[in-house]
């Protein structure tokens, strides 16, 4: 019989099963835009260019193996020895080296150079004229006319080079890759810095040979990587196999975020759409149903809505994932010619969990009506639930306590554990106030509401006493506008946060008078120049690199995430750097050292006088002592090591930057006399890792926008169905005679008290995170709070109430009240 009458219940009660139906819809969007992201950092890729040709490709690994975790892309290319080169030798196969050196034009243009031996591997073959044949030649594939001289700059040294070539290739490069240009082998081999060692080796077998199973033979046990396909492109360009991990760990977490909001907002949504059935499940309970047969009854119709709307929302998720690849392009998480994969496991995926999530939230939602005792039913059908059950009140204040807690964590633990451990808080004072809203609005009301009920105003004085004997619809309608303040904030200020922090110390850190760089870098051998410059008193070259902890597990390690390193000249260091160091002494950082930030030494649990294990940027294990630890890790990062440490395992082995000391009073003549480099500002040199935060905080504020535009629809579907709940409400008061615009003022003072309450209540649950974020990155419980991001949060937000509440006021009081009173 429940059966029969499923389909029914569901025409009869429309309106609250279309605000179902639109929270699971815009969850399975998310989530299957999500898992197609997920699935593209498995199996998505770039098409590969120069090595297009090869039949395959070998490589050392470029990514350290991390067990039961992604695998962390290692910040500088990892080299194939010579000795394996030699065992490709032997092979039936062509088998060509390639080697990578950046140089730049005039015009400050970087362009990829490559030995023209290495043309046959796309294959590039000659337009026009020949190929290089001495030092001083090139071939050009950027359309440089033939004869023409170039200057081209390896490590800011100029050399001038004849265009004796031009090529092309069947394979059309990206535009957002650097061009390339072949130069005679001899010349390349003498530009590039690693002897013995070469970028790769690519394969070409003759008809019917399997080039990759030879070499997979061949180098067994060596460690080597064999790359063919797609694949190929991962190994060419760096950048492809990083973003594959980015995509895995950012969707990831990104995901569980979405997850947890979409949950909360359907269960949310259904919880209120059952709520406005009490009636009918009264009456339901006392002509006999039994619990069952109630839990049924809305499995079932729950079932068959979320299914709908699940099957309807995953296919648009694929245009989601679309767009978000292309921000994410944008913002430097993956390459613009990184290409997405699609298949049908994420819209599977997102219908089952979607499904799944609205059959858990019926079952929970259902509870109540359907156990309550007939007569209790039908009390409560009129007056809602008296008050909240105990488990619910101690749920809420656990989750409160914890979140509070979480928030005080930077007066106990240094760093990025503290700051994330604040941030977490967000989520649980969330929680906490989800569960407790009913008893929270209920004790602002009576503390907002004595005014109001004092006034010589109906309009205020329903308004009071509506709000104070229905706290729980009145939570139901802030705590989504809470939400969505308090996420917005702690995602957009805890950014701006360590940004701001990050930037302070590195402007205050840098004491040089100058500071020099080149487009491509500059070489080591022109340091000693720059240092005899008349008027200089110190030279003190930068590299920039990451470095990764050994995993937990192997040898000590604890930790798996990827460091901002820098490589400086510890003689030169005073006059140029202030890391405000708080231990042990920076002059030592010599040979087989480094120097740790105070949150890099909590990171790897390194102690002066110990050692700890590192990874360098192109793999190399070390095992470097700790001489120093310094305060400024967000200005400069959190390891600091001798400059040929890092440099000589650098992919380009050249100096990023040279900060100069001028001696009192000649920096005009230093600048004057280096104006052969360019010269750059503070913000052009940046904070240390500024790139990366810059490209998290613009991850973040994407997700958070796509997470605050499904809240606002999860905002304006639930305000929607709350107020068209309340249309016997609004009929009943008209035919005892309320005014319409006495209704409607009634019905602004609540929205003004919605929307004032949430505005509150979502700053207090964000304040005491970001205060925390705050203490954990600059010692100060002072949040970089933008008041325009921050005023533009809270007015759109409370746009969305106002509306979400006006219009189905006004569509409710056009309605005939007797009619009003009957369909309900």
């Amino acid at each position: 019989m429940m059966k029969a009458h499923t389909f029914a219940h569901l025409k009869a009660h429309r309106s609250g099963f279309v605000a179902v139906f639109v929270s699971v819809f815009c969850a399975a969007l998310l989530t299957c835009g999500l898992g197609v992201l997920l699935e593209s950092g498995v199996r998505g890729g770039v098409s590969p260019h120069l090595y297009a040709g090869a039949d395959a490709v070998v490589s050392a690994p470029q990514a350290l193996e991390v067990k039961e975790d992604a695998d962390q892309p290692f910040a500088e290319r990892v080299l194939l020895d010579g000795d394996t080169v030699r065992k490709l030798d032997a092979l039936d196969v062509t088998v060509i080296p390639d080697i990578s050196v950046p140089v730049s034009t005039a015009e400050g243009v970087v362009l990829d150079a490559h030995p023209w031996n290495t043309a046959q591997l796309a294959p590039y073959s000659l337009t026009e004229g020949r190929a290089p044949q001495s030092r001083d030649e090139v071939v050009s594939t950027t359309g440089a006319a033939l004869g023409e001289q170039i200057t081209l700059a390896h490590g800011a040294i100029d050399d001038e080079y004849t265009v004796v070539g031009t090529a092309d290739s069947a394979s059309v490069p990206s535009p957002d890759r650097p061009a390339l240009v072949f130069l005679d082998d001899a010349e390349a081999e003498r530009l590039w810095p690693h002897q013995n060692a070469v970028t790769a080796v690519g394969l070409i077998a003759p008809a019917g040979v399997d080039a990759a199973a030879l070499a997979r033979d061949a180098l067994a046990g060596t460690g080597a990587e064999v790359s063919t396909g797609t694949a190929r492109g991962g190994i060419e360009f760096l950048d492809a196999g990083a973003a594959r991990t980015q995509l895995i760990v950012l969707c990831a977490s990104f995901a569980g975020l979405a997850l947890m909001v979409s949950m909360f907002v359907v269960s949310s949504t259904l919880s209120l759409s059952i709520n406005a059935r009490r009636r009918e499940f009264a009456l339901l309970r006392a002509i006999g149903a039994t619990t069952r047969q109630v839990h049924v009854m809305i499995g079932r119709e729950v079932l068959l809505v979320a299914a709908a709307a699940a099957a309807l929302g995953a296919v648009p998720g694929y245009l989601l994932a679309r767009f978000l690849g292309a921000q994410f392009a944008d913002a430097g998480v993956m390459p613009t010619d990184f290409a997405l994969a699609y298949s049908p496991l994420p819209a599977i995926a997102a219908f089952l969990i979607c499904v799944l999530t609205a059959r858990a939230a019926a079952a929970i939602a259902a509870r109540r009506p359907a156990k309550l005792d007939p007569v209790e039913a039908l009390r409560e059908s009129e007056s809602g639930p008296a008050k909240l059950s105990r488990g619910r009140i101690v749920t809420g204040l656990i989750f409160g306590a914890a979140g509070l807690s979480a928030c005080v964590l930077p007066a106990f633990l240094p760093g990025s554990v503290a700051a994330a451990g604040a941030g977490s808080s967000a989520l649980l004072l969330i929680f906490s106030v989800a569960l407790l809203g009913p008893l929270l609005v209920r004790g602002i009301i009576k503390v907002i509401g004595g005014p109001l009920r004092r006034s010589g105003s109906a309009s205020k004085v329903l308004a009071a006493a509506n709000a104070e004997s229905n706290s729980r619809r009145l939570s139901s309608a802030v705590v989504p506008l809470a939400l969505a303040i308090a996420l917005g904030s702690v995602q957009f200020f805890s950014q701006s946060t360590v940004a701001a922090e990050a930037s302070n110390q590195s402007i205050k850190g840098v004491t040089a008078d100058l500071i020099v760089g080149a487009p491509a870098g500059i070489a080591p051998s022109l340091l000693d120049s720059i240092a005899s410059v008349p008027g200089v008193s110190a030279a003190n070259p930068v590299v920039r690199s990451q470095v990764l902890p050994v995993p937990s597990g192997e040898e000590g390690g604890s930790a798996d995430s990827a460091i901002a390193a820098q490589g400086i000249d510890a003689a030169s260091a005073d006059a140029t750097l202030d890391l405000a160091v708080t231990e042990g002494d920076l002059s030592a950082l010599t040979g087989d050292t480094v120097a740790v930030s105070e949150d890099g030494a909590f990171t790897l649990g390194a102690k002066v006088g110990q050692r700890v294990d590192l990874y360098l940027g192109d793999g190399t294990l070390v095992h470097p002592m700790v001489v120093a630890k310094y305060g400024r890790g967000l200005g400069f990062g959190d390891v600091t090591m001798p400059i040929e440490t890092l440099r000589q395992h650098s992919t380009d082995a050249l100096i990023d930057t040279v900060l100069v000391a001028a001696e009192p009073g000649r920096s005009a003549e230093v600048q004057q006399s280096l104006r052969s480099f360019p010269s750059m500002n503070q913000d052009q040199f940046g904070a240390a890792g500024e790139d990366q935060r810059r490209m998290q905080s613009w991850v973040s504020i994407l997700a958070v926008l796509v997470l605050l535009g499904y809240l606002a629809v999860a905002v304006v579907n639930t305000l929607v169905a709350a107020t068209a709940e309340r249309s016997r409400e609004f009929a009943l008061l008209q035919l005892v005679g309320s005014r319409t615009r006495q209704v409607r003022a009634m019905m602004r003072i609540e929205s003004l008290m919605v929307v004032g309450i949430a505005v509150v209540v979502g700053s207090l649950i964000a304040l005491p995170p970001l205060m925390g974020i705050a203490v954990a990155v600059s010692g100060q419980p002072i949040p970089a709070i933008s008041p325009a991001i921050y005023g533009s949060i809270v007015a759109v937000t409370a746009v969305l109430g106002f509306v979400s509440i006006a219009i189905p006021t006004r569509a409710a009081l056009r309605k005939n009240p007797m009619d009003g009173v009957r369909n309900h």
